[in-house]
């Protein structure tokens, strides 16, 4: 089990949505997470890191940059950390006759599975994504079957660039579609499912993105304070994005700062 010490500065993120059509989004992501994660020991980034990915062979000019910048952030001694989330499953998957090496490797980062359990600061943790706490959403987790099995991922990576690109935009079209009809119960964590992962993984601390619902919750289990983390997703438009640090056992919303 990684074990993150006391005196080890941790920044934590997730649901970047990095897009080509939203630049301004680019320019305050990459920025603060450039800024805040100079000195920090660890960069955790849980997930939706792209508005869309059809494969490692489709990096764009956008991914090129990120990669960039999360690599000077590893050479300069941050380990960096990314998982997988329900836009981005594709993120490390082997593409067939693709030989530009895998986009983790490109940032100098290592791929996390998906919870997965840690040390932070003495308390035993756990990171996830969020997609597959949200139990309620039926639809939702019978596609996460689907598009996680690894003959359905090979089926889709054989087919074009173009092709992948011409169904990743129709599945997100489709998706915010049904969000919009969609109770907003169904789109929130189950409250058993979390209890669930986090027994499994003996942690009184989750940490999580997906639902961009950011808040602490705390809650009495078993004669245990548990903490669940949610953290923000990222639109410059609406103002929305926020790195969280952890820092001596305690976790610090860091303020966004201006350029």
């Amino acid at each position: 089990m990684l074990q993150i010490t006391r005196d080890e500065p941790v920044v934590f993120a997730s649901d970047l949505h990095l897009s080509v059509q939203a630049q301004a989004t680019i320019e305050d992501a990459l920025d603060q997470i450039a800024r805040h994660s100079r000195d920090a020991a660890h960069l955790f980034l849980l997930g939706d890191l792209f508005e869309l990915w059809v494969g490692d062979d489709g990096a764009d000019a956008v991914a090129a940059r990120f990669a960039s910048m999360l690599a000077s952030l590893a050479s300069s001694g941050t380990r960096v950390w990314m998982m997988r989330g329900n836009r981005d499953f594709l993120l490390d998957v082997p593409v067939p006759g693709f030989e530009g090496g895998a986009f983790s490797q490109r940032c100098g980062a290592t791929l996390l599975s998906d919870p997965f359990a840690l040390s932070l600061h003495g308390q035993a943790a756990l990171l996830a994504h969020g997609d597959a706490l949200c139990t309620d959403d039926l639809v939702y987790q019978q596609w996460r079957q689907t598009c996680r099995n690894p003959a359905w991922q090979q089926g889709l990576l054989g087919r074009s660039l173009a092709e992948r690109f011409a169904i990743g935009r129709n599945a997100r079209e489709s998706s915010e579609a049904g969000k919009r009809e969609m109770a907003g119960a169904l789109m929130d964590v189950n409250q058993a499912a979390v209890d669930a992962a986090m027994d499994a993984a003996g942690a009184s601390l989750l940490i999580h993105g997906h639902t961009h619902r950011p808040d602490v919750h705390r809650w009495q289990h078993g004669g245990v304070t548990r903490t669940r983390v949610v953290l923000t997703d990222w639109d410059a438009s609406a103002d929305r994005g926020q790195l969280l640090r952890w820092e001596n056992g305690e976790p610090k919303a860091i303020a966004r700062s201006t350029r």
